[in-house]
C-alpha cells in the first residue's frame, strides 16, 4: 500500500529482457533497502529482487508489461519512486495500491502562475471512478481530479513543488503516463456491477453509456 506521495526520483540504469518480462536496474538514494522490500515504480508496485551500489533491481512480468509503459522505456529515463506504506505513517496522499489500472496520454498543458494544469486522456474504466474532487494517482503522484471537461478526459492541476520533486513537470502533449483509479470509487463501480447483475468483466457503467448500452 501507499500514498501517491513520491519521496525520491530514480533513473533506469540498465533493461534487459528476462523470459516473458524485463528487469530494470533502477538508481535511488536509498541505502537500507532489503530484498522481497515492494516500491512503486512510477506507480507501479514492483519488488526488488537485487540490490547494487546506489540502486536495486525490479522485474516486470509479462501481465505488468501489459498494462505499463515499462517494455517501451529505455535506459536514462527518470521514474517517480515511492516505500511502501508503514502502520502508523501518515497518510498525505490518498491510499493507493500501486496497480496500474491503464495508460493515460497527455491532451493538454496550460501553465498558470500558480502551477501546471493537464489534461489527461483516460480509458474508460479510469473515468468511471473519476469524480471531480475525487483523487486520481498518475506516475505513482496522487492527484485531485480538478474536472472532467470532456468525455474521456480528466483535468489535474500539479503545484510548484510536484513540478520540482517528481518527474510529472517532464511531460509533454502526447506523453503516455500510468494511472490508477481511486480505490474506493473502484470498490463502488465494483457493488453497483454486482447489483445490476452485470458480469465482473464487463465495461464500467460509463462505458456502456457511451457505446450505447443498458447502464
Amino acid at each position: 500500500m501507499f500514498t501517491g506521495l513520491v519521496t525520491a526520483v530514480g533513473t533506469v540504469r540498465r533493461r534487459r529482457e528476462a523470459g516473458d518480462g524485463i528487469e530494470l536496474d533502477i538508481t535511488c538514494p536509498w541505502t537500507d533497502l532489503v530484498p522481497g522490500e515492494s516500491i512503486a515504480v512510477d506507480g507501479a508496485c514492483l519488488t526488488v529482487t537485487d540490490l547494487m551500489e546506489g540502486g536495486f533491481r525490479v522485474r516486470v512480468v509479462g501481465t505488468s508489461l501489459e498494462r505499463t509503459r515499462f517494455g517501451k522505456d529505455a535506459p536514462g529515463r527518470r521514474v517517480n519512486l515511492e516505500r511502501a506504506l508503514r502502520l502508523g505513517d501518515r497518510l498525505g496522499g490518498h491510499l493507493v495500491q500501486g496497480h496500474v489500472d491503464g495508460l493515460g496520454t497527455v491532451r493538454g498543458i496550460v501553465d498558470r502562475d500558480d502551477g501546471r494544469r493537464l489534461d489527461l486522456a483516460v480509458p474508460p474504466d479510469v473515468e468511471a471512478v473519476s469524480i471531480a474532487l475525487g483523487s486520481i494517482t498518475v506516475d505513482g503522484v496522487s492527484l485531485t481530479v480538478n474536472a472532467r471537461p470532456s468525455p474521456g478526459v480528466v483535468q489535474v492541476s500539479l503545484i510548484p513543488h510536484t513540478l520540482r520533486e517528481t518527474t510529472l513537470g517532464e511531460r509533454c502533449e502526447g506523453d503516455t503516463v500510468h494511472l490508477e483509479g481511486d480505490l474506493i470509487g473502484k470498490y463502488v463501480q465494483s457493488m453497483v456491477r454486482d447489483r445490476s447483475g452485470a458480469h465482473p468483466d464487463a465495461p464500467p457503467v460509463a462505458a456502456r453509456e457511451q457505446q450505447g448500452g443498458e447502464s
